[in-house]
């Protein structure tokens, strides 16, 4: 069953958790912390696969969890990595994630796989905690704090198969799309004499002149179809691809400039298609009086007069070598001007979608006095954006490397949450709390966990 949409939980793994452990062996009194860091968890990547053609499987499996990081150990053993979840799509997935609280359905672009074996980290595994011996310092000889795992990323995401071909077919129900792509290729696509026969796309080779075109039949449009109407909302996706359309109109049509203009309005409110380079044939002309069709390609042409109209029939096998030729010619300048824009962004620079590993950040542990081991914190780490908010007595702060560090807090050991206030004291937050007005027993909230000042702190 050819399916191209569907919807899946993904859940990465969690990080495993540092340990804390001292060095106990016969002759070495007081050898010291010795907690090894968690593993990272094991995060979720998608592989587009050229054998693969649908989305099918995730309609029966939309859970995908990967591996959690392995706890730390003593004698600075580190807990092992939890395995990448590999999982394999058709070439032409594009990964959607819902933004949060979005009001308007608002999605953001994960990854569009176009090419064979290309990957893309959709989940990403959560780091594991370190062991107490990465807190150890000559100030702070034994720290009695090790961080938890963070967790790995978990949402639903939506995935999209898009179709990659060189030419999209378009035109009303019953133009003869299935009948020319039969014809020109060795696809077998359901052909009858009535409309919405074609129910699901169907891709073709077509061979002119030693040189390949990759040809997709999309199922027949109606007037709303970008609206949703008929099957063209569900399909209209599979020709956002192809680098040029053609559209078949019947020339037995009442009036072709019509039916041309239906399908011309569609595309023109679905994405870019109304710039795409677009080719123009009347099928089903064998035997047709030439004041017919010259009539039917005026009608045409009164509604594009730029439009490119050739006559053809594909039962008879008449004007199809020209037509497949001027669509090769078509697709070549099509790839080679997005080749030269391509070249062009590369030259901007396109930063990558992962964000900076915040685990570069840190450096070495240092300890202060008292009970409070922390670490120092890079001067790219200190400047890290981060807000303050007050809703009804509650300061809730945002950042990512701030975040970040809440997560990988044990909040049930009390060094830790020290730690983490050390932290703020050192990035400025501390002080924007006072000036906003925290006190004492005010509860500050990170990364969903919350906690109070205590008077020691002010």
């Amino acid at each position: 069953m050819f399916t191209d949409t569907a919807k899946v939980s993904l859940k990465a793994g969690k990080g495993g958790d540092g340990a804390v452990s001292f060095r106990h062996e016969i002759y070495i009194p007081k050898g010291g912390p010795d907690g090894g860091d968690g593993g990272r968890g094991g995060s979720i990547i998608f592989r587009a696969d050229k054998d693969t053609n649908t989305l099918i499987d995730f309609r029966y499996n939309p859970i995908l969890v990967a591996e959690d990081g392995k706890n730390g150990a003593g004698q600075r053993s580190a807990g092992r990595s939890g395995k990448d979840l590999i999982v394999e799509v058709p070439i032409g997935t594009v990964v959607w994630k819902p933004v949060k609280d979005s009001v308007d359905g608002e999605r953001e672009m994960l990854a569009d796989l176009i090419k064979d074996k290309q990957e893309a980290v959709i989940a990403r595994g959560g780091d594991g905690g370190f062991g107490n011996a990465h807190f150890k310092s000559s100030v702070r000889q034994t720290p009695k704090i090790a961080e938890v795992g963070e967790p790995g990323e978990e949402f639903e995401a939506e995935l999209e198969l898009k179709l990659l071909a060189d030419v999209g077919l378009v035109g009303l129900p019953n133009a003869g799309k299935s009948t020319f792509l039969s014809v020109v290729s060795n696809a077998k696509p359901e052909i009858a004499d009535y409309p919405f026969t074609t129910i699901t796309p169907n891709l073709g080779v077509a061979t002119i002149d030693g040189k390949d075109l990759l040809i997709a039949d999309i199922p027949g449009l109606i007037e709303g179809a970008s609206e949703g109407k008929g099957l063209g909302h569900d399909f209209l996706r599979h020709i956002d691809r192809t680098a040029v359309l053609l559209h078949l109109v019947d020339v037995y049509s009442d009036d072709a400039g019509n039916a041309y203009k239906i399908i011309r309005h569609e595309l023109e409110k679905y994405s870019d298609l109304k710039d795409r380079p677009e080719i123009v044939a009347l099928t089903k002309c064998e035997g047709l009086d030439k004041e017919i069709i010259a009539m039917q390609t005026a009608n045409i042409l009164r509604e594009n007069p730029e439009a490119k109209v050739y006559t053809i029939s594909s039962s008879a096998h008449q004007g199809i070598e020209e037509l497949l030729r001027t669509l090769k010619t078509e697709v070549d300048e099509r790839k080679k001007t997005k080749k030269a824009q391509d070249a062009e962004n590369a030259k901007i620079g396109v930063r990558p979608n992962s964000p900076d590993s915040v685990r570069g950040d840190i450096t070495d542990a240092s300890g202060v006095d008292g009970d409070i081991p922390v670490i120092s914190l890079s001067p790219k780490a200190m400047k890290d954006t981060w807000t303050v908010t007050e809703d009804d007595g509650v300061y809730t702060v945002r950042g990512e490397k701030i975040e970040k560090f809440a997560r990988r807090t044990d909040f049930s050991n009390y060094a830790s949450v020290n730690r983490l206030r050390d932290i703020m004291k050192k990035m400025g937050i501390r002080a924007e709390l006072t000036s906003l007005g925290a006190k004492e027993d005010s509860i500050i909230s990170i990364a969903d966990r919350q906690f109070t000042l205590v008077e020691e702190d002010w």
